[in-house]
């Protein structure tokens, strides 16, 4: 664990203690979501994440209008220890290695061999501490034949069928609002990283684990792979808003008074139930709704049937009445309603937070509850190599002069 003598690190300490992860320590090259979104759970799980940026600071940082804090980046870095470091020089890929000596955990999401040509990939860094675990993660993976193919989440989401598989069968397909195969490949990241640590816990070994946002992305698919391997070419490509495998009605977004709301009766039972809600008993016994298979055959009459209603009403009210009757729906909902939530700031799933460079934002927390354990208090994501002097200084223990020679020559 970092034995930072600067009241930072005491803090740290102190807030992490009884969490899980608390006396690990990460060395966090990743950047953008992917990689950042594991280290962000694990930093909030109680470890000690240091973020190891270049000079001009990592992609994420610069993105979109807030100059030089977006706020995805404030999202992902919360309870990091960021530092800078030119992994180009012999001197900085030496700090690396002094750092990688004392860690527990590094993660990159580098192109595959990046961090080999220059001389501290896996194996050098596991020479100097064979208890690291080395993780990392790609668009396709250290090995196959698209090893050295660019990958971003928009790619990924094509090659991986997300795309074509998003929006009506009847118009061009889109893409997905949220960058699903990023963050997909991050979780799946971080449960690689765990299972090595656990097993560490027995062996006294590290492990290197890998990631590709390919893989991780598939599994998603699988409604809509069922559909494809019980039809075949028959199969629609993109089912709007219905079930991607078409294997539930009604499952569809419907318009409100005010907006829309989507209804899902995946069970005879619930279906039943929106009748009963509607006022429309009298149609429990037509055989166009008797069961899931009848009504996916006449998927056209059932929303048609909902809709009716659905358009007499507001949203919430929808809602409203349909979760009392414990039917699955929600309102379709805007962002400046879901950064509201009062279900996920109740439980401190999202809290406000006063940044240093955005001012009064709502950040997430991690999803992974600790029972019996107080959540981490959210510390915000610091400027670039705000965390310089703690680490290099305090934790490898260079001293003053060698930090500012070390600046003066471009290394940190």
């Amino acid at each position: 664990m970092l034995q930072a003598t600067a009241s930072a690190g005491t803090e740290d300490r102190k807030n992490s203690q009884g969490l899980p992860l608390s006396g690990i320590t990460v060395i966090d090259l990743s950047h953008v979501y992917n990689g950042p979104y594991a280290t962000f759970l694990m930093a909030m799980a109680g470890a000690e994440v240091i973020k190891v940026e270049p000079h001009h600071g990592e992609h994420l940082r610069s993105r979109g209008d807030m100059g030089g804090a977006a706020l995805p980046f404030a999202m992902l870095n919360s309870n990091k220890k960021p530092v800078t470091l030119n992994l180009k020089s012999e001197k900085g890929r030496t700090l690396l290695k002094e750092m990688a000596a004392r860690a527990d955990i590094l993660v990159e999401n580098f192109a595959p061999g990046v961090m080999d040509r220059l001389g501290v990939g896996a194996a050098e860094l596991q020479a100097i501490n064979p208890r690291l675990i080395y993780g990392s993660s790609s668009g396709y993976g250290k090995t196959g034949p698209y090893r050295d193919y660019p990958a971003m989440d928009l790619v990924m989401q094509a090659m991986c069928g997300v795309i074509n598989s998003t929006g009506y069968p009847d118009q061009p397909p889109v893409k997905s609002g949220a960058a699903m195969c990023d963050f997909s490949a991050g979780i799946h990241l971080y449960a690689a990283i765990m299972t090595a640590l656990y097993e560490r816990e027995r062996t006294g070994k590290g492990r290197v684990v890998e990631v590709s946002m390919q893989d991780a992305t598939y599994a998603s698919l699988a409604s809509n792979l069922g559909m494809f391997h019980a039809r075949g070419d028959a199969a629609p490509a993109r089912t709007g808003n219905r079930h991607g495998g078409l294997g539930i009605s009604p499952y569809n977004v419907y318009a409100a008074t005010d907006g829309y709301v989507v209804l899902n009766a995946p069970g005879d039972h619930h279906f039943r139930a929106i009748l009963k809600v509607m006022g429309r008993e009298d149609l429990k016994d037509d055989p166009r709704f008797l069961s899931r298979s009848s009504r996916v055959m006449h998927f056209a009459d059932v929303d048609e049937l909902l809709e009716s209603w659905t358009r007499t009403m507001p949203k919430a009210e929808i809602a409203r009445l349909m979760l009392a009757a414990a039917v699955p729906c929600a309102p379709v909902r805007e962002l400046s309603e879901v950064i509201l939530d009062e279900n996920m700031h109740a439980r401190g799933s999202l809290q406000w937070i006063d940044h240093p460079e955005l001012g009064r934002v709502v950040l997430p927390h991690s999803p992974l509850v600790f029972e019996g354990t107080s959540r981490r208090p959210i510390e915000p994501s610091l400027p670039l190599g705000a965390s310089n002097d703690t680490v290099f200084g305090a934790w490898l223990g260079h001293s003053e002069e060698e930090l500012a020679a070390l600046k003066d020559e471009g290394v940190i």
